[in-house]
């Protein structure tokens, strides 16, 4: 991992996305096309000011999220469905090499894993809720669960499971789960990406790695853990620096990440978290931050790139609509809801 524990970084804000692929001059065409269908800031910033469920819908008449009838919001949530659908559909047509769609599957593996091994941990029912979209079916996750045993899992699940059991029961701390989880999903995805060759995907994977260490790291400040072995290996920012922000006032985040690309989102998140005891301002700039990068592919003639990056920014905004009209549907306040999104 020296690579992922280098102090000078060779790029300001943005790692590079990588060369053009011409096989891909089609689909980069449809997918262009495809993007000027994305919803508008100013139609989300209209959304989230709205004085009601009702009004925010209205502001969707027109698009592919458009309510034909009432107001009911399990209607609403099956809209956001069946977009998501649609875009996980087309990322698969458009998307020539088939272990890229593999290891985007893998990542609803993993979500059904962590909802798995919490249930199996917790004595709570198993459900039926998980994503029909990963590699391995929501059946065998039912039937693996139900039976306690993980063994006809692939080999990295199988590893994660094991990791996620013996890190819970150290302290019976539920969120070790998610610690040993997201630590195994984060070396699954890198070594992946690397044995694909993929200077983008590399990028992308580290680049969430670093987000996740940063939201992580605030959270044990607010709750004041002394765990500091939970940090994912593998980002552009060297581990010493989240566990020397631990020792640190909210103040001096900042000035701490200030030669990283992610000063800002350490400066805002922190001064926020200090002042409102809320996480709201830390997920919104992480996720400006990730939209930033993904727009780079702009840059690329023809290639993957362009075709991932608008399948994660058509699911952040599904993800983004359906925050919204939840807000609205609670009544939630506005200035609530701009915090989160802008």
């Amino acid at each position: 991992m020296a690579q992922a524990e280098q102090a000078i970084l060779d790029f300001f804000t943005y790692p590079p996305v990588g060369d053009d692929d011409w096989r891909y001059a089609f689909q980069t065409a449809q997918v262009r096309i495809y993007e000027m269908g994305l919803l508008s800031r100013a139609t989300l910033l209209d959304m989230a000011n709205a004085d009601s469920l009702e009004r925010a819908a209205d502001l969707l008449s027109g698009t592919e999220y458009a309510l034909q009838t009432g107001r009911d919001f399990a209607l609403v949530e099956q809209v956001l469905q069946a977009r998501r659908t649609a875009v996980r559909a087309l990322f698969v047509e458009l998307m020539l090499d088939r272990a890229v769609v593999e290891l985007f599957r893998a990542q609803d593996d993993f979500a059904n894993l962590r909802l798995a091994v919490r249930r199996m941990l917790t004595g709570k029912s198993l459900g039926k809720d998980y994503s029909e979209d990963g590699n391995v079916s929501a059946e065998v996750f039912e039937e693996v669960f139900a039976q306690e045993s993980s063994k006809v899992l692939p080999a990295h699940m199988q590893q994660a499971v094991d990791q996620a059991v013996l890190g819970y029961y150290q302290d019976k701390d539920i969120r070790r789960v998610d610690y040993a989880i997201d630590a195994v999903q984060a070396e699954y995805n890198l070594k992946r990406a690397r044995q694909l060759g993929s200077i983008f995907l590399t990028g992308l994977f580290r680049i969430q790695i670093d987000l996740t260490n940063i939201r992580t790291m605030l959270r044990l400040k607010l709750t004041g853990a002394e765990q500091r072995n939970v940090f994912l290996e593998g980002g552009f920012v060297a581990l010493e620096r989240f566990r020397a922000a631990l020792d640190l006032g909210y103040e001096a985040l900042g000035p701490l990440f200030f030669v990283t690309p992610y000063h800002r989102i350490v400066e805002a998140g922190a001064s926020y978290l200090a002042s409102n005891k809320s996480f709201l301002k830390v997920e919104q700039q992480c996720d400006e931050h990730l939209t930033g990068f993904l727009k780079t592919t702009g840059q690329v003639i023809t290639g993957q790139q362009p075709i991932i990056a608008y399948l994660l920014m058509k699911e952040n905004e599904i993800r983004t609509v359906r925050l919204i009209l939840t807000a609205k549907k609670n009544s939630l306040d506005t200035k609530l809801i701009l915090d989160r999104i802008a």
